[in-house]
């Protein structure tokens, strides 16, 4: 791995893709072993988590079913403050195991702002499951309850994370370089 460039900003290597694989078959086991005879619903937070959600839902091994919406609140390397919802979710929640899988959490305010919504549809449980967690960046109070792998307040890329639409697709995630 060496340094690129991703429309004007250089981005250094973070973490390897045998790391984050890795990371993502221990969630996994853990999921398994959580929910075994529970059929969770996931819900797949777009467009940053569909790495992190295929490879995490290849190591589902109990019943389970999988889907996506579209929340977004990110514009270059900074967070809105606003967030959207481009794509709702269309499935009935009430009764359900529900597990939210999130690309990054770094301020909190998409899913703070989207939980509600969650909560007031009756779910029997709701969990949240990150690849990336960033502690120091987060201003809104969440229950995080699965993380892969806590980074440094540092804007990261790769593995399904963007710079404005470019970098989803590197296979190991990037940070920028300061």
């Amino acid at each position: 791995m060496s340094a690129i460039t991703v429309h004007d900003k250089q981005f250094v290597p973070f973490i390897a893709e045998d790391t984050i694989l890795h990371k993502i078959k221990e969630l996994g086991a853990e999921l398994n072993k959580d929910y075994e005879g529970k059929k969770p619903l996931f819900i797949a937070i777009l467009n940053g988590s569909f790495m992190f959600a295929s490879d995490l839902f290849k190591e589902v091994t109990i019943d389970a079913e999988i889907c996506f919406i579209k929340l977004a609140s990110y514009k270059g390397t900074h967070s809105t403050g606003h967030v959207i919802t481009a794509i709702g979710l269309d499935i009935d929640i009430t009764g359900r195991h529900v597990v939210i899988l999130e690309d990054i959490v770094d301020t909190g305010k998409t899913l703070h702002s989207f939980l509600p919504q969650l909560q007031n549809q009756q779910p029997a449980s709701l969990k949240i499951a990150v690849l990336l967690h960033k502690p120091e960046a987060q201003q809104f109070p969440l229950p995080i309850d699965y993380v892969c792998i806590t980074i440094a307040n540092k804007f990261v890329l790769g593995f399904g994370l963007d710079y404005d639409g470019l970098g989803r697709n590197i296979r190991e995630i990037y940070q920028i370089s300061e």
